[in-house]
């Protein structure tokens, strides 16, 4: 080896660790045969920083002794070591890093094995059997690193092969065109207000909502250096120039609120589209985010600007009357897009989409219209509960100045605007006055409504109402809706495949649309025509079911509609429900529950199907008032739980639960009967179990059956074959994870992570849950390995053995958070269940939803009558990442609206699946959902992960109110909620199918 080479690549050994300084890799052959170690030294940054120094050789081709891991750490000049713990010498895969500048740089790191500091190292350690050397290989995981990260694996092969049939397929990605030698200039502006007079000077702050109004000014004064059709800028600290722009500080004027705001623009970085050529094309694999953020900024700014927007959403801002909600409430339509690199080019992703809004309308004519009893401009004081109810956080316009400043509403004042006085400062000298007087006097206006309260704006700042208009663009939460109009806002979002196709042509070609004069003046243009490409159609699963005789029977899933009928067959295992109740809330209602044929029909089709159910132990008659209220529920409950206790010795299975209409106590009555007793519920409302029409009726107490027998621990169906990619005998387990996180304007409230397993391979039909809280909003599955090994345990309590192998499904992440899952929850999850005598393989999948990507049939003819794609279509070429390993799959038969594919990425793979295997694999899972008799839209461990992550949310909702009244604030009251554990399952039931 040459002693003053400037870069030595070490390979083979992790070398000894020595303070900051690790041991380097295996040296080069000596003449002797023996092999060399050299220590890096390295970690200075400049020329002398690496140092080689040879070591005793071992002859023979022995290894050196002892030794922990080396992870390089990247550095300008010279390598820097890591020694962590002492550990056996090894022989793994894989690459050192590099020393390198002056005195030969430090040696090279041991290969291959690397680790992020302060994690257990033995987590990224090969299968047990491979710490020793020999020929036999460890279990590779597909996957690159990076530094010292693990980057998502690359696709293994061109594509699946598998297919029943192909379909002709347009998806909603058009083909955005650049050239690769332009560049971008990356800009960073900071606003800051200037101080105010006075004999204590204060900063005036500047709201976000402003930042745009202001930076157009200053644009607009001097477009020969600040070109605003040559500029894109993300309203708060970023903007993406075409031209070089004038750096430095700038002053500004602000003269609608009289402040004259200090500009920063500084120069971050030059960004070049070859980098995005180079990534798309492979071979580059660093990810260019910083020029995909600019180019995708640049795409939004002409929507942005003319569109309400809220992040990647635009919507008009005009609405059509027939969407009108009704209660100051409209749905408004637009279009939602984004950028994404794909294997055919860069493409924009365009999708309709609607949401609920205020109306820009007046205050008065608002409240008018949105409080129950308000009719006319003196109610504002009469009904000033519901009126700040309506109101507050909500922003308003001020009309009886020229302003576009928007101001949020605090509340009402406490006196009427007759009776508002306060001192005018900048008079000389200072004096007493009316409000009413000085509107007269300063503004020229006459306050018509001067005996009601105003509107309290901040800062003392009180506004008569009748001089406040609702700002536009304040999104409405979907929640609150009452339930027709939640409706009809579905419907406006759920078009039909022709219609969904037909709105996105017209947006992407819309003048306010993702075009115009700025993509233009960036060298920038789209294709207006979808992407075509070619789907394949999986060939759904055999399965199997039972006949009257007991004897299992294979059945064929329709091919069409992709679904399976109960007619005549029963379950695969049927559990008995012996002790249950009946409780009806419908008794003081006008259409009330037919108990007597409820219960008949209900027992005989759990019969028909192999479930045996007894008579109900208890059958209780109350109304919905017994669900208004969390002790309301805990006493009827227990009630009943007494009642029944006193009737039989069983402890009671299950709670029925028929309701008149959709109710907010439906939270309590989980809550209690979930966390609080622990006995499961079942729910139905009254119309389904009354139906007179004898084939819905009886479809809907199938589906009733299947959820009941899955909650008893049944199993309702089975796969014939084994689940692809495991045809050996050893154990398989599947995990599920999501995380179900407050709506937007909470600010307070935890998050709730989900996470399931399956317990029966092969069927995979039972299913373990653990529920937790964490901080709110965060992503990352907190003690995520904990629960993974209470997981793995609870499989091995059950079946006398550990699984082998894991599948793990994640939820609910972006491709930001992909590094998160990797880096941190993968390794924790190893970390925690790994043990010298046991490494199970494990792959993980992240599969996502709210993507916007749509597929529609080419040609209409293959679309069925729903006009969609046929169930099992799935895309894996064109419109996929460039090298990443994922596809789209449409598993379910969509009978309303627009179908929508999952989209599925592989993130780590050691069972090393092909594209056939791991498509068929996920197919399949589908068709294991406990709930209904076709396959369902997503993966069921993540489907039901969902489920339980969103029972969190709705515990958390019910023991809020529980929390006694004296409790200080929303945010301590949900921090003792995250550290009580109200939200915990009962231990009666955590392995059990409660959510189902």
């Amino acid at each position: 080896m040459d002693r003053n080479s400037d870069n030595h690549r070490g390979t083979g050994y992790v070398g000894r660790g020595r303070g900051r300084n690790g041991g380097g890799g295996r040296g080069g052959p000596t003449q002797s045969g023996g092999q060399q170690w050299v220590n890096g030294s390295g970690g200075q940054m400049g020329p002398g920083g690496g140092s080689y120094r040879p070591k005793q050789q071992q002859t023979g081709g022995q290894t050196g002794q002892g030794g922990g891991s080396y992870w390089p750490q990247q550095q300008p000049n010279g390598g820097q070591g890591v020694g962590p713990t002492r550990g056996q010498s090894i022989e793994v895969n894989g690459t050192g890093g590099y020393g390198s500048s002056g005195g030969g740089g430090g040696g090279g790191g041991g290969g291959g094995v690397w680790r992020r500091p302060g994690l257990h190292t033995q987590a990224l350690l090969p299968d047990i059997e491979s710490l020793q050397i020999s020929e036999k290989k460890p279990p590779l995981a597909l996957s690159e690193t990076t530094g010292n990260r693990i980057v998502p694996i690359n696709r293994p092969d061109k594509g699946g092969t598998d297919a029943d049939g192909k379909v002709g397929i347009l998806a909603n990605h058009f083909i955005v065109s650049y050239k690769p030698e332009d560049t971008i200039l990356h800009y960073r502006i900071d606003i800051e207000p200037q101080m105010s007079r006075g004999p204590q000077p204060t900063k005036n702050f500047i709201p976000k909502m402003d930042h745009r109004r202001i930076l157009n000014k200053l644009f607009s004064d001097d477009l020969t250096q600040l070109p605003d059709q040559k500029t894109a800028y993300d309203g708060m600290k970023f903007i993406f120039s075409k031209v070089p722009l004038p750096t430095g500080k700038f002053g500004g004027e602000d003269m609608e609120n009289h402040r004259s705001p200090i500009f920063t623009i500084t120069l971050v970085n030059e960004l070049s589209y070859a980098k995005l050529k180079d990534y798309i094309s492979g071979n580059h694999r660093d990810d260019p985010r910083d020029i995909l953020q600019g180019m995708d900024l640049v795409m939004k700014e002409n929507p942005s600007s003319q569109r309400i927007s809220v992040g990647r959403s635009f919507y008009s801002r005009q609405f059509r009357q027939s969407d009108d909600l009704g209660c100051g409430i409209a749905a408004f339509r637009g279009f939602q897009q984004s950028l994404k690199p794909t294997s055919q080019g860069l493409a924009v992703c365009l999708d309709h989409s609607a949401m609920a809004f205020y109306k820009h309308m007046p205050v008065i004519d608002f409240l008018m219209e949105h409080v129950w009893g308000f009719q006319e401009v003196n109610d504002v004081g009469k009904k000033k509960r519901d009126v700040v109810k309506a109101l507050r956080g909500l922003s308003v316009y001020v009309t009886h100045r020229n302003t576009k400043q928007k101001f949020p509403v605090a509340g009402l004042s406490k006196d009427s605007a007759r009776d508002i006085s306060f001192t005018l400062e900048n008079h000389e000298p200072p004096r007493e006055t009316g409000l009413v007087e000085y509107f007269w006097e300063k503004y020229n206006k006459e306050i018509l409504y001067d005996d009601i309260p105003c509107l309290d704006l901040g800062r003392s700042n009180h506004v008569p109402v009748e001089f406040c208009t609702l700002v536009e663009g304040q999104r409405y939460p979907k929640e609150k809706l009452h339930r027709d109009d939640q409706k009809r806002l579905k419907d406006i979002s759920m078009p039909t495949p022709r219609e969904r196709k037909s709105i996105i042509y017209e947006m992407v070609q819309a003048k306010d649309g993702p075009c115009g004069n700025v993509v233009r003046n960036f060298g920038i243009s789209v294709d207006k025509n979808m992407t075509r490409v070619v789907g394949r159609v999986l060939a759904p699963p055999t399965l199997k079911l039972r006949i009257p005789t007991g004897n299992p029977q294979v059945i064929r899933v329709d091919r069409e509609r992709c679904q399976w009928n109960l007619t005549g067959k029963s379950v695969m295992e049927g559990k008995p429900l012996k002790w249950w109740a009946l409780i009806d809330f419908s008794l003081f209602d006008r259409c009330r529950l037919n108990s007597g044929r409820f219960i008949q029909k209900l027992r005989k089709k759990c019969s028909d199907l192999g479930i045996p159910v007894e008579e109900p132990v208890v059958c209780r008659f109350t109304g919905m008032r017994d669900l208004s209220t969390v002790a309301a529920t805990q006493e009827l409950l227990d009630g009943v739980v007494k009642e029944a206790n006193r009737k039989c010795n069983g402890r009671l299975q299950l709670f029925v639960c028929v309701m008149s209409e959709k109710h907010d106590g439906k939270k309590y009555l989980k809550w209690v009967s979930e966390t609080r007793i622990g006995i499961m519920t079942q729910c139905c409302l009254v119309k389904n179990a009354n139906n007179p029409k004898e084939r819905e009726n009886d479809q809907y107490l199938s589906n009733l059956a299947l959820k009941i027998n899955a909650k008893l621990g049944g199993s309702n169906m089975e796969l014939v074959e084994r689940l692809p990619g495991f045809p050996g005998e050893e154990h398989v387990m599947f995990i599920g994870a999501d995380v179900n996180h407050p709506a937007p304007r909470n600010t307070t409230c935890p998050s709730f992570a989900g996470v399931v397993a399956t317990t029966n391979w092969p069927a995979v039909s039972r299913y373990v849950v653990r529920l937790c809280a964490q901080e709110h909003r965060k992503e990352k599955i907190v003690d995520f390995g904990a629960t993974c090994l209470d997981l793995v345990n609870t499989y091995a309590r059950l079946n006398k053995v550990k699984p082998q192998k894991i599948v793990v499904f994640r939820d609910g992440v972006s491709e930001g958070q992909f590094d998160m899952v990797l880096n941190e929850e993968l390794q924790d999850m190893k970390s925690a269940i790994y043990e010298d005598d046991y490494r199970p393989t494990i792959t993980l999948i992240v599969a996502q939803k709210r993507h916007l990507t749509r597929l529609f049939v080419e040609n209409e003819r293959d679309g069925g009558r729903s006009g969609n794609v046929p169930p099992g279509t799935v895309v894996d070429t064109k419109i996929v990442h460039p090298f990443r390993f994922d596809f789209y799959l449409c598993s379910q038969h969509g009978a309303i609206g627009t179908s929508k594919a999952a989209h599925y990425t592989v993130l780590w793979d050691e069972h090393n699946f092909t594209s056939d295997q791991i498509q068929k694999l996920v197919y399949h899972l589908c068709f294991t959902s406990a709930r209904c008799t076709k396959p369902v839209s997503l993966v069921p461990p993540v489907f039901y992960a969902d489920l339980v992550a969103f029972r969190g949310r709705l515990y958390h909702d019910a023991a809020m109110e529980f929390q006694p009244q004296s409790a200080a604030s929303p945010s301590s009251s949900s921090a003792a909620l995250l550290n009580e554990g109200f939200y915990k399952v009962h231990p009666d039931l955590k392995n059990e199918m409660f959510f189902v």
